[in-house]
């Protein structure tokens, strides 16, 4: 039986992908971080581990401890936790900090999974078990963007990846061929809402991968959670890009969308 460490940040990732892993015979041993992952976590591993933000040293050991060689991190932990003081408390998180030529996601996610690989830890692919949730290309609800739209989510598509090139984020909001607002470490959801009550109902969301994405981390992700944000600031269309984008409950996300008269394309 394959035993697999997950790291779980917040939202319904870490459960999806537990659930998808234990139906392939795997052991999970979650560790989870107080104020980001979800209770209910403990129902759906075989082992959970509860520690702050920040406390990477901490995790070491447990990896350690449990003699895991196979480690996944799912579900999003704030980019502003590098700005949590708590940080400064632990050895391994201050030397990652320090010895990183800056403080890009991608740049400090590379640096702790080298540091597993020297202790014979190996970071899997996030999507791993997960591929069924893999979008395809084409419209995904019952509305059809207008022409007007597509207008603006291939303007969109251009300045996201723009942004996603260059590690600033993955999403960008538009409306009427204009960014209204550009994905920084608030995250995606914070990025709508704040666009939303910039310039009101009608914005255009698109997000994308990075180029270089690594499928070990940071994979874009939308669910139901993004669906009831959207609906919120009356948003016209989410566009996703297809086959490197993960959509949480596919059949949740769809309906829900369709009942806010959402509509959702793959590009």
């Amino acid at each position: 039986m394959d035993k697999i460490a997950l790291i779980a940040g917040s939202g319904r990732f870490p459960i999806v992908f537990a659930q998808a892993a234990r139906k392939n015979g795997c052991k999970i041993i979650a560790i989870a971080i107080n104020g980001q992952t979800r209770k209910e976590i403990a129902d759906y591993v075989d082992k959970v581990y509860w520690v702050d933000i920040g406390q990477i040293g901490r995790m070491f050991q447990i990896l350690l401890l449990e003699r895991l060689k196979k480690v996944v991190l799912a579900g999003k932990i704030p980019k502003a936790a590098i700005f949590n003081r708590a940080i400064e408390k632990d050895d391994e998180a201050r030397s990652i900090l320090e010895n990183t030529k800056d403080r890009k996601t991608g740049t400090l996610l590379k640096e702790a999974a080298g540091r597993l690989g020297k202790i014979g830890i190996v970071l899997m692919d996030s999507t791993s078990y997960l591929k069924d949730h893999m979008v395809k290309e084409g419209v995904l609800t019952k509305l059809i963007p207008d022409e007007r739209t597509w207008q603006d989510i291939r303007f969109g598509e251009s300045a996201a990846k723009e942004i996603a090139r260059l590690d600033i984020g993955q999403t960008v909001v538009v409306k009427d061929k204009d960014i209204i607002a550009v994905e920084g470490v608030e995250g995606t959801n914070e990025t709508i809402k704040r666009a939303g009550s910039l310039v009101g109902p009608g914005i255009i969301v698109v997000k994308v991968a990075r180029p270089d994405q690594d499928m070990r981390f940071d994979v874009p992700i939308i669910g139901a959670e993004t669906v009831e944000v959207l609906n919120e600031v009356r948003a016209k269309a989410l566009a996703i890009e297809a086959e490197r984008t993960l959509i949480i409950d596919p059949e949740d996300v769809i309906t829900r969308a369709d009942k806010a008269g959402l509509a959702i394309a793959a590009v």
